[in-house]
């Protein structure tokens, strides 16, 4: 006898569904990778999609063998918090070291530095003046 055939009809459609969740979520961040044209765009697809994507196999994982051990396995939720917590870091990192390069490379569209004092000492100016 296989494990999956002692799987409960109910566990194996949760299963199931989580994984398509899962797997079209990260699908969709890897299409958003190949269809975005600049590089900040390109950026929040996968991160996105790796997150919740990520997030919904686990979650089929621990269905899945929580229901065949007959005991919560939660070895999964360290997992998930790792990638949670590593990912949109990751994404931090990459995006300030592209517009640092980009404005000391002087490209256009990429809005100015602006230190905190700056942004606290100017003030909404009323239109016209």
């Amino acid at each position: 006898m296989t494990p999956l055939a002692d799987l409960p009809v109910w566990a194996a459609l949760l299963t199931g569904f989580f994984l398509i969740v899962g797997s079209t979520l990260t699908l969709l961040g890897s299409v958003g990778l190949l269809r975005f044209r600049s590089f900040y765009e390109r950026i929040h697809a996968p991160t996105l999609g790796t997150t919740w994507g990520t997030g919904g196999v686990l979650i089929a994982s621990i269905i899945f063998h929580s229901v065949l051990q007959s005991k919560p396995v939660l070895h999964e939720i360290l997992i998930a918090l790792f990638v949670t917590v590593t990912t949109p870091v990751s994404l931090i990192l990459l995006a300030r070291a592209a517009l640092y390069r980009d404005r000391s490379e002087g490209n256009d569209g990429v809005p100015p530095f602006e230190t905190a004092a700056q942004s606290q000492d100017e003030q909404p100016r009323p239109p016209g003046a």
